[in-house]
């Protein structure tokens, strides 16, 4: 009998179960990751008893969704999952079951899983229930659905995605009749909420496998979610910089850089704007401003996402100044803080030198020495307190209005230029000089006007 370990507080709320002449496991997920050797996130427990007989056995539980059958018991202030047997009933919205029947047989609760690797349950003194051949598939490393697939998908169609999700968290491939049925009926899709596929698709794409988004596009699933990515498939870019496709540069490039949300996000969306504004000139392939139409087409995608503003406004934000070129100068550095923002410029960094490990191996290692130069001009700009922003100037809007300059667009539109003139000139950084200048630039013809001096890449 394969062991094992389980913690304290699961064996002790199995066996309480047991005691009482009920029927407990841990099941799922926390079984598939033991004997992955991973570390699970969570331990659900299955039962015979009902939610009533639960509450009755531990003192302190939460009706957590006491309609489907789950009670979480509290035990020194970590609550564990603990849910009744149960037969799923007519699904009716791609999601959800009309209703639930509790059963007091482990088999049938198992047979309405979604995959093998996830319908196996374990107890101490039984060992591993696995009735659908979980432990072969791990052993084979692949995502298979429990009975027919296509059931499966019509119950719920986000097990989709979790199937993909899956693959690319464990590095397997899902299996033969699974992707069919993934393929006929992705389309299903469109009837889960835009929080549940934004959930799973920020799984995968910080998972230590994010090419599997590439596995979505092959199913059908992206045609769904994402059609943006579609457009990139197959687009050649033949450019000095450039050997891969945009969608292959664009799987490089995720694999390049830390598994957090915002930059996985950012470097899957960052060339998403290239096939729209591509031109071929003198047989070169020029993709002029796609990181502004990337961004644009970021935010509307995570608005169509319904993903959090605070996410939504970095990574449209790293996807507008991806491809900003900037010398390995002081004064360059100093106007790439200040159009790029401190808040966001070591991520930018992060998703400028992803971007360049995507690229040309012939030009890799001279645009990662550069960036290196440019990083450690940042970091002297920051510990000597060099100005980049208008909240750094010697002066202050009630400054510039104790001055004469009226209140409103006029005086926006001097600050900017005063600190454009002290990104240039430091030493101009006081506040005698900048009231001289102040005075002098309000009359400028030209003050509204923003400085350009940077290009695309």
């Amino acid at each position: 009998m394969k062991k094992i370990q389980i913690p304290d507080k699961v064996a002790y709320i199995i066996k309480s179960l047991e005691d009482k002449g009920y029927e407990a496991y841990a099941v799922g997920g926390c079984v598939r990751d033991s004997l992955l050797g991973r570390i699970p996130g969570d331990w659900d427990i299955t039962t015979s008893a009902a939610p009533r007989q639960v509450k009755e056995i531990f003192p302190r539980t939460i009706d957590t969704g006491i309609q489907h059958g789950t009670v979480t018991v509290m035990l020194d202030k970590e609550g564990f999952e603990v849910t009744t047997y149960r037969i799923d009933g007519e699904y009716e919205d791609s999601r959800h079951p009309k209703n639930v029947l509790f059963t007091s047989n482990l088999v049938e609760d198992l047979a309405r899983r979604d995959f093998t690797i996830n319908a196996m349950a374990y107890n101490p003194r039984t060992g591993i229930v696995d009735l659908y051949d979980g432990v072969g598939d791990l052993d084979k490393k692949i995502i298979r659905c429990v009975g027919t697939p296509s059931h499966r998908f019509d119950e719920d169609a986000l097990r989709m995605m979790r199937a993909v999700r899956f693959a690319a968290q464990l590095g397997f491939d899902v299996e033969e009749h699974t992707a069919d049925a993934i393929s006929e009926k992705a389309g299903a899709l469109k009837n889960i909420s835009a929080e549940r596929i934004a959930a799973e698709l920020v799984k995968l794409v910080t998972s230590p496998h994010p090419a599997k988004i590439h596995l979505a596009w092959k199913l059908g699933i992206t045609a769904v979610i994402l059609p943006e990515y579609d457009k990139i498939v197959g687009v050649v870019q033949n450019t000095p910089n450039h050997i891969y496709t945009v969608d292959v540069h664009t799987l490089k490039a995720m694999e390049n850089i830390a598994p957090e949300p915002v930059l996985r996000l950012a470097m899957l969306f960052h060339d998403l704007g290239k096939p729209a504004v591509k031109k071929t000139q003198y047989g070169r392939d020029i993709f002029y401003r796609h990181p502004e139409v990337s961004a644009s087409m970021a935010k509307d995608i995570l608005k169509r996402l319904k993903m959090d503003n605070a996410t939504t406004d970095r990574v449209v934000r790293l996807v507008k100044w991806h491809g900003l070129k900037y010398d390995a100068t002081p004064v360059h550095v100093r106007r790439a803080l200040n159009r790029v923002g401190d808040d966001l410029f070591e991520d930018f960094i992060k998703v400028q030198r992803a971007d360049v490990m995507a690229k040309s191996p012939s030009v890799i290692q001279r645009k990662l020495d550069l960036l290196e130069q440019k990083e450690a001009i940042y970091h002297q700009v920051l510990a000597s307190g060099q100005c980049y922003c208008i909240k750094m100037l010697a002066v202050n809007g009630r400054d510039l209005i104790g001055a004469g300059i009226t209140p409103g667009p006029l005086l926006g539109a001097v600050l900017e230029r005063l600190t454009e003139r002290v990104i240039d000139a430091p030493e101009l950084n006081t506040k005698e000089q900048l009231l001289a200048l102040a005075l002098k630039e309000k009359d400028s013809p030209d003050i509204f006007e923003k400085k350009k001096d940077f290009f695309w890449d």
